[in-house]
């Protein structure tokens, strides 16, 4: 066991400053199947989870004694293996834990990668589904349009209903067929609300799925001089690192204009990536570097390993980003956050991290309620990102043949005051709902949840706020995309630094 830790060592901490190739880092030995058997999906899946998994521990199926390095074990592993021919279903049934709601796969990490940096095969309309009352049939409603997408040049915006595609009612059953299957093309049958009743009209809206369609997550960023106030909003949609740069300047000039107030708006906000989340945080509250914004915690196996070589696994607060660009900070005490079901995970991890430093103040509804973190895994064994840990610079070293992979909770995140329980959700101190029938245009002084926060902020224009038909969506169309509720790291030295 000793040799075993001391090879995962090298694999994870030499790899920081060296190369792979030139060191003869490679992985430990483990039980490998018949060559013949034609599991290598499985296989490669087995040893990644084996490995990483938050709850291996947990999972029977994945525990180190399982399967002996021997004649016998190779049988009996290759038999396991074999269990479930389709590596989908051998990932579910096999090998995730019960109470796992996040972990997940996909047949291509092309694509999968391709989205968790904002690129997508969409017609740029997000949108938000509910159940009708007493009903399997379902309606839609946009939530908002990716700019420069087919959908921004056509005749639908923000608030719009839809009961239909293709002429067929939308319901339980047909959903995801109609709406996030295959065909590029598909035609929306719209709607009428009013007065709580939503009537089909004749209206039609055909719209094109794009293939590698880029969203910049910062939709919009504007400031109200309100009184002696400057108060600065920001819609940002999706913790996609590829556009730091562009956060970053969004704050810079929130900073230019002598901003005094911020409204941070993650209402449809799924998450995306800690590091993301970690110069946001810092862009809101400062630059100290001593401060901690997380400490990760991982699976008992993989934290012996930092306990024993007194790794650091927290994260601080950072003063530049990526690139070396000098992050623009409001240092502020107090920031207003709007939240609803839709935002998730890294969203979660602001909100989480600012509170040990300033008044967070949360509006709208709770949050999703995801606490874990993930990282990419394809078939690259000696990657020098650790183990299966997705390396962009690899791609040629992926075993061939095999596009699979996967996106494990191998951690979780705790504040500097060690909290991290919030599996139901972080909780508003100020509740509003979104309404069906007053929408309102996204970063409009009137919308009604940017309303709320600029009364809290300004102690002025008291309105009222009731809501006539509640938002209650059962699912959004991110949540149908790869980066869905997911928040990940993109290796494991930068988990770790």
């Amino acid at each position: 066991m000793k040799n075993l830790k001391l090879s995962w060592i090298l694999v994870l901490f030499l790899g920081l400053s060296c190369n792979k190739s030139d060191d003869g880092i490679s992985a430990p030995e483990t039980v490998n199947p018949d060559p013949d058997a034609g599991v290598e999906v499985q296989d490669f899946m087995w040893k990644a989870m084996n490995f990483w998994y938050f709850w291996q521990a947990d999972v029977a199926d994945l525990a180190d004694d399982k399967f002996p390095n021997t004649t016998e074990g190779v049988e009996s592993y290759t038999e396991f293996l074999l269990t479930e021919e389709d590596p989908a279903n051998f990932f579910d049934n096999k090998l995730r834990f019960s109470e796992d709601r996040f972990s997940f796969f996909s047949d291509n990490y092309v694509e999968l990668t391709n989205q968790l940096a904002g690129i997508s095969r969409s017609n740029g309309l997000e949108f938000g589904l509910v159940r009708f009352q007493g009903s399997d049939d379902v309606f839609g409603y946009v939530q908002y349009i990716i700019p420069g997408s087919d959908a921004a040049n056509k005749d639908i915006k923000r608030g719009d209903i839809f009961t239909g595609v293709n002429g067929q009612t939308l319901d339980i059953n047909n959903f995801r067929d109609l709406l996030f299957g295959e065909e590029d093309t598909y035609t929306l049958n719209m709607a009428t609300i009013s007065g709580g009743t939503i009537t089909p009209n004749e209206v039609e809206v055909i719209l094109t799925k794009e293939q590698g369609l880029a969203e910049n997550p910062v939709l919009l960023d504007k400031v109200f001089e309100i009184g002696d106030k400057k108060i600065g909003y920001i819609i940002y949609n999706a913790f996609t690192n590829e556009y730091d740069e562009q956060l970053n300047d969004a704050f810079g000039r929130f900073k230019s204009s002598g901003v005094t107030d911020l409204v941070l708006d993650l209402r449809y906000n799924p998450g995306g990536s800690v590091r993301t989340s970690l110069f946001l945080s810092s862009m809101i509250y400062g630059t100290n570097t001593n401060d901690v914004f997380l400490n990760a915690r991982y699976n008992e196996k993989y934290q012996e390993i930092l306990r024993d070589n007194n790794t650091e696994t927290r994260r601080f607060f950072a003063d530049k980003t990526s690139a070396g660009t000098a992050i623009n900070t409001l240092n502020l005490s107090t920031v207003y956050i709007i939240t609803t079901n839709g935002s998730a995970s890294a969203s979660e991890l602001v909100i989480n991290g600012l509170e040990p430093y300033m008044e967070v103040i949360q509006i709208g509804e709770a949050t999703r309620g995801k606490n874990e973190f993930s990282v990419t895994m394809v078939d690259d064994r000696e990657s020098d990102f650790g183990p299966y840990v997705y390396n962009p610079e690899r791609k040629s070293k992926i075993r061939q043949g095999n596009n699979w992979a996967i996106q494990p909770l191998i951690g979780r995140n705790e504040n500097a005051d060690g909290f991290s329980d919030y599996t139901s959700g972080l909780l508003p101190d100020i509740e509003l709902e979104e309404d069906l029938e007053n929408l309102g245009i996204l970063g409009d002084q009137n919308e009604p949840l940017l309303a709320k926060a600029i009364e809290q902020i300004t102690g002025a224009g008291k309105r009222n706020f009731t809501v006539k038909m509640a938002a209650k969506p059962m699912t959004n169309s991110k949540m149908f995309s790869s980066i869905k509720d997911n928040m990940y790291i993109t290796k494991l030295p930068e988990a770790i630094q």
